[in-house]
């Protein structure tokens, strides 16, 4: 199949972890794949090898991600699954972090989020696809590193609650896959001590969200929350 004639899966966030592995499960699995990374450089040799396309945006700025997710239509088509890979990884606690480390949090967990939903509902309408987010841990509870992050993946799962209740009818998927657990990329796994068994998976993170994209949306209920151990991927 030429590009326009195949599902569009977008992957917002692309570096060499589960970005990486979403990118190559779903260009296996036979869509037209869209790599973004705030530098297209970083992604182009990625796409060139698995037929997709790589496109950059910075996921804090509403209008570089909706020029984006523009460009992408005119290349590709309209967007069946939306894939957002996009964390802030803002650390520190109360005394050590300032406003504008709970504003980069906010902004790129949720309302990057916030503004790829909205530029792309209609399409996943249209064609019954997928909204799904890389969650974590942290959405579920604060620790006192984690004042800024937490916060923002809290809002971000929030975020996906209201999307799934509203567009499960629609027929819709919005899941959010709450990773728990050190991710295994190759930079760290090469620069730690501890036995690869003991980070989750890319590959494996990938698989899930693969499955979670081919259930039938009739199946669900308001949302679907994955929250897998280490010990299970």
């Amino acid at each position: 199949m030429s590009g326009k004639e195949k599902k569009v899966a977008v992957v917002v966030g692309v570096g060499p972890g589960l970005g990486e592995a979403l990118a190559r499960r779903f260009a296996a699995d036979g869509f037209a794949v869209a790599c973004v990374a705030r530098s297209e450089e970083k992604v182009r040799s990625l796409a060139e090898e698995i037929g997709g396309q790589g496109f950059a945006a910075d996921a804090t700025d509403p209008e570089s991600l909706r020029q984006a997710l523009a460009s992408i239509r005119a290349s590709l088509g309209p967007v069946h699954t939306l894939l957002w890979n996009v964390g802030n990884g803002v650390w520190g606690d109360i005394d050590g972090i300032e406003f504008d480390g709970l504003e980069r949090a906010l902004g790129t967990n949720t309302e990057g989020l916030f503004v790829a939903a909205k530029d792309c509902v209609s399409d996943l309408r249209a064609q019954k696809g997928n909204l799904i987010v890389t969650g974590a841990t942290a959405s579920l509870r604060g620790k006192p590193f984690t004042t800024a992050f937490a916060a923002g993946k809290a809002a971000q799962r929030s975020l996906c609650e209201s999307l799934a209740r509203k567009l499960w009818p629609d027929g819709v998927h919005v899941a959010l896959v709450i990773v728990d657990g050190q991710v295994g990329a190759p930079g760290v796994l090469a620069k730690s001590d501890r036995a690869p068994e003991e980070f989750v998976r890319p590959e494996a993170f990938a698989d899930t969200v693969a499955f979670l994209c081919a259930q039938d949306p009739t199946a669900w209920t308001f949302q679907l929350e994955v929250r897998p151990s280490v010990e299970n991927w």
